[in-house]
């Protein structure tokens, strides 16, 4: 398995590319912009990598807004998103077109396959009430639920202060160290954020 990184967008979204090297296949995890950096990124170590799916923490525009682009080149790759994220919803924040091809709709405890790698889905809200954190191996991929040493906004309409310290205890909960890959500036460790995130270590103390 490899996995790349790199910000998009004016705001600095983490876009994640995670590949099967030996199958030659990819997900593409929340394509915020630059759509042709993003494709350069995947071809970069091997011509041949095929993109089977986009996997989307949420739908907020910051997270989306290559995907139009990124179907030009990818036109019958499947996107996949939490329902919750998608209908229903306010353009201007979840600017996802409700018309568009090929949408998925993966909830917890749902299994999406790259190449021979299973990627898990936590249903985790708080910052949107589509919110998922993608488990990969030891790795998390938390979108803005999780980030080192803080936690996503909860004052956007679905957003909820308790959902994400409820989903912030769940992750806090899980078995063993990952690697925290969140939707916004650098990386972490799971056990780090149980040490040191303030809303974590709240979470942790909390009830339930």
């Amino acid at each position: 398995m490899r996995i790349k990184g790199l910000q998009v967008g004016p705001i600095g979204t983490n876009c994640y590319i995670v590949e099967d090297d030996r199958a030659r296949k990819a997900a593409i995890i929340d394509p915020g912009e630059n759509a042709d950096a993003i494709l350069a990124a995947v071809a970069q170590d091997d011509p041949e990598m095929q993109v089977e799916s986009i996997l989307l923490t949420h739908g907020h525009y910051d997270h989306v807004c290559a995907i139009p682009a990124l179907r030009e080149t990818l036109p019958n790759v499947p996107v996949y998103i939490h329902r919750a994220d998608f209908e229903d919803k306010p353009p201007e924040l979840f600017p996802l077109p409700r018309d568009l091809p090929l949408v998925r709709f993966y909830d917890d405890g749902d299994t999406v396959m790259v190449g021979d790698i299973p990627v898990e889905v936590f249903h985790t809200p708080g910052h949107s009430a589509g919110s998922v954190t993608l488990k990969v191996d030891d790795v998390l991929f938390t979108g803005d639920t999780l980030f080192a040493g803080s936690c996503g906004r909860t004052d956007f309409p679905d957003g909820s202060y308790e959902q994400i310290i409820a989903s912030l205890r769940r992750l806090g909960r899980l078995g063993g160290d990952f690697t925290v890959c969140p939707g916004h500036e650098g990386m972490s460790t799971l056990e780090q954020e149980r040490r040191n995130n303030y809303y974590m270590v709240q979470a942790l103390q909390g009830e339930g």
